[in-house]
């Protein structure tokens, strides 16, 4: 019988997230100058940050190559940010390899078809309620709020609550 989503969260040591329509609302402002800008949502920041302090691996996988989201995601305690991705399966292939990650131990959060083939070999696929239907056809846990719109917060509070480790080793800043 197959695992239930909160069974898998179980096993997650590693979120991994796309930025367009996950962190990100999908829209895109452009500005006079041609620079595309985003916005964020700050709760999903500060889930973010709580969960590389509680010692989680954080990986940030996009085919977006916007200098400011790297900025943002630096300030958060990110690490390991692979913008400009055209290969998602490869990115994810090398970044578990050089940290010694199982796929089972890893939630991904996508939301339209350049996440798809990397979803499919992950141990917990998850997306925001607006996702792609094929996105969300393969997803084991969909949120219930939208990508940019705390879609993160969400699967980072579930999974560090399931763990025991939500609201324990916060400083409370939040940025």
């Amino acid at each position: 019988m197959a695992k239930s989503y909160k069974e898998l969260m179980n096993d997650i040591t590693t979120f991994i997230f796309d930025v367009d329509g996950v962190l990100t609302d999908g829209s895109v402002f452009v500005n006079n100058d041609g620079e595309m800008l985003r916005t964020m949502n700050i709760r999903d920041g500060y889930a973010l940050k709580a969960a590389v302090e509680s010692g989680y691996n954080v990986c940030i996988i996009s085919g977006g190559s916007n200098e400011g989201v790297r900025v943002r995601l630096r300030n958060l305690g990110i690490k390991d940010i692979y913008l400009g991705t055209p290969d998602k399966v490869e990115t994810f292939d090398q970044y578990i390899d050089i940290n010694q990650i199982q796929p089972e131990q890893v939630l991904y959060m996508g939301d339209d078809i350049p996440d798809y083939h990397v979803m499919q070999i992950v141990g917990l696929a998850s997306c925001p309620q607006d996702a792609a239907p094929e996105i969300k056809g393969i997803s084991k846990y969909i949120s219930h709020k939208n990508g940019g719109k705390g879609a993160v917060r969400d699967v980072i509070e579930q999974v560090m609550k399931v763990q025991g480790k939500w609201m324990t080793n916060f400083n409370g800043k939040h940025d």
